[in-house]
């Protein structure tokens, strides 16, 4: 019975019952937000690309997630560096605050514009976007240790990093200590843009923090062996 009554329904209805935890059938096709595939000409489409258009004319597409979009200004490095500093659901202070932070970013590299000689000014970066990320990549360590327990005792093991957790690592450093170990009556932007613009030097404790790491991986090299995967 249940399935003439699935046979009688049209594709583009949604049942539930069909994809768990999803409104949508199988027949949805997921959203696009990138612009510019858009405005590539039909000549130059693969053959995958033709038909994925061609179903796209006929067949319903899936809404949107809240978090995607189609901005030329989306930054989503940016966009979790936020998240992971939002405070009780309050993203919009977060986003106010990292907003503030690359406005002062901003303000002080063109002060140093305007103030530097002629021959080094191409040398000072003014975006501030290129900025953080950079600073970012520098905050990144290379390798980590793991607790490995062995014969009842646990050992710290160096083991690599994926990318996720070199990102997440660097992001976790740069807002702890601009949270714990900052004078309390420093606003959080002006913290957090101080961190930012020394870790872009490759200075503060945060790269610190980074070394140290970096030479208790390789003061314990002897128990690379534990590691089983």
């Amino acid at each position: 019975m249940s399935a003439s009554v699935t046979g009688l329904l049209k594709p583009w209805t949604p049942r539930v019952f069909l994809v768990r935890w999803s409104r949508y059938n199988p027949y949805y096709l997921e959203p696009e937000p990138r612009k510019d595939l858009y405005s590539i000409p039909e000549s130059e489409l693969t053959a995958e690309q033709k038909e994925e258009r061609d179903l796209k004319a006929v067949r319903p597409i899936k809404a949107a997630t809240s978090g995607v979009t189609s901005s030329p200004f989306d930054d989503p490095v940016l966009s979790k560096f936020i998240t992971m500093m939002m405070k009780d659901g309050d993203k919009v202070l977060a986003r106010g605050i990292m907003t503030q932070t690359l406005e002062s970013i901003k303000r002080n590299q063109v002060e140093k514009y305007h103030k530097a000689p002629e021959g080094k000014r191409d040398e000072i970066e003014c975006n501030p976007y290129a900025i953080f990320h950079q600073a970012l990549e520098h905050c990144k360590p290379v390798i980590g240790l793991a607790s490995i327990q062995k014969g009842g005792k646990f050992y710290q093991v160096p083991i690599p990093l994926t990318d996720n957790r070199r990102r997440f690592m660097a992001m976790k450093w740069l807002i702890t200590e601009c949270r714990d170990n900052k004078h309390r009556r420093t606003l959080m932007y002006e913290k957090l843009s101080q961190e930012i613009m020394a870790a872009y030097d490759k200075e503060g404790n945060v790269i610190k923090k980074k070394h140290e790491l970096h030479k208790m991986a390789e003061s314990n090299r002897a128990y690379a062996h534990y590691r089983w995967w």
